[in-house]
């Protein structure tokens, strides 16, 4: 069932499981995994759900969020009078690629408090009240459900690298820098965004922000224009969007001069913005102005 009439980007599912744990409604694992790039957001709310993680299975809490990719692997084990919200979201849409996408599936989500608990908490409305979907806002709320899900990639991706590097940040240091993530994808709209601001904030100097961001291999500037310009090619990829001219998609994302926009887009995806909008709005398999192929998310 589409969330948004006019999105056609994000749908969802309720999923249940009768008896025996049979599923009522097909899962992800049914899908064709040679055109289905997709990744599934599934909420759960009732019954008992496990999930294959690290060698053991893990039991799933009302609220709780797997990842799941098309395909039988890391499918969940299913018990008796389960419901399910099941989220299906394009990958082009998250900006993640197939590593990535192979860090996040099925590891399950606890959504006690923070930015996990704040997505499940809007998908579980958004997916149990029919009415908000089809009211002339449900667009907006499904364009506001992709992004929760694109920060709450963002923050799990950040927290399994920090997880895995010898010689990243200490864990104070990592779960500081998940935080400075999540303010900077929640700021991403203020042009006064800076590095002193997102230090002032987390109380810390700017020095040790900096330090932060440069054990990632990166740095504060270069981390906040990455997320903006993902914002925009989101904006510049959606059909309510191609309206607005490349200078306002900017604007609303924090970028100050349009010229300084479209050298940086440029530089990220290999063609203009407006040659990207133009791209967006064409027929399928219309290839991109220019020389340049396409670049892949």
């Amino acid at each position: 069932m589409p969330v948004g009439d006019g999105l056609g980007e994000l749908s969802v599912s309720v999923l249940r499981s009768d008896g025996s744990g049979e599923l009522v409604l097909p899962w992800p694992a049914d899908a064709d995994t040679t055109v289905d790039d997709a990744l599934y957001a599934a909420v759960h709310a009732r019954g008992a759900v496990t999930v294959p993680h690290d060698g053991a299975e893990v039991s799933l809490a009302p609220g709780d969020i797997v990842f799941c990719a098309p395909g039988p692997a890391g499918l969940p084990r299913f018990g008796d009078d389960v419901r399910m919200a099941v989220f299906r979201i394009p990958r082009r849409c998250l900006g993640i690629t197939e590593s990535e996408l192979r860090r996040i599936t099925g590891t399950p989500l606890s959504c006690a408090d923070g930015v996990p608990a704040l997505v499940s908490n809007f998908l579980t409305l958004l997916a149990s009240e029919a009415a908000l979907r089809r009211a002339r806002v449900g667009d907006r709320l499904a364009r506001n459900a992709v992004d929760l899900l694109a920060v709450l990639v963002t923050e799990l991706l950040g927290t399994r690298t920090a997880d895995t590097r010898t010689a990243g940040p200490t864990d104070v240091g990592a779960q500081t820098l998940s935080r400075i993530r999540d303010f900077v994808e929640l700021h991403l709209t203020d042009p006064d965004l800076s590095p002193e601001s997102i230090a002032l904030a987390h109380h810390i100097s700017v020095r040790y922000l900096h330090k932060l961001f440069r054990s990632e291999g990166t740095t504060v500037g270069q981390w906040v224009r990455q997320r903006r310009l993902d914002a925009c090619r989101r904006d510049l990829d959606r059909a309510p969007h191609r309206r607005l001219t490349v200078a306002a998609v900017a604007h609303r994302w924090g970028f100050t001069s349009p010229s300084h926009f479209s050298r940086a887009f440029r530089d990220a995806y290999g063609m203009s913005p407006s040659a990207w909008q133009a791209w967006a709005a064409s027929p399928p398999l219309t290839p991109p102005t220019g020389n340049t192929p396409l670049p892949v998310s």
